[in-house]
């Protein structure tokens, strides 16, 4: 198994032709480095395919993913955000992982 300790969800729109390189090189521009253990999420200008790089401490790994219907949730706009795995697999379902988790706990009646 991978292991990842933080996941981290870009609002900038991907090319979903790029590859490693080109991932690569756009995390260390958006995020600032590439770091061990951490999985970048880039999705493309409709939101109907995504592409994760994950650094797993030794090699780097990119998968794609891509919905016949429907959109991937996106980020707020101009915020890159970190993601709980929760919210990963909501988002990798196609569901609205803005509402999965700590945001989504009503605290008022």
């Amino acid at each position: 198994m991978i292991r990842i300790e933080s996941i981290w969800l870009s609002v900038e729109p991907l090319d979903m032709r790029a590859g490693f390189d080109t991932v690569l090189a756009r995390v260390v521009t958006v995020f600032g480095a590439a770091h061990p253990h951490t999985a970048y999420v880039f999705a493309n200008r409709r939101s109907d395919r995504i592409k994760v790089l994950v650094h797993d401490g030794i090699g780097l790994w990119l998968a794609a993913r891509r919905l016949h219907q429907g959109s991937f949730a996106r980020g707020r706009l101009g915020l890159n955000e970190p993601l709980t795995p929760e919210q990963f697999d909501a988002l990798l379902l196609g569901l609205p992982w803005h509402r999965v988790g700590q945001a989504g706990v009503i605290r008022v009646t």
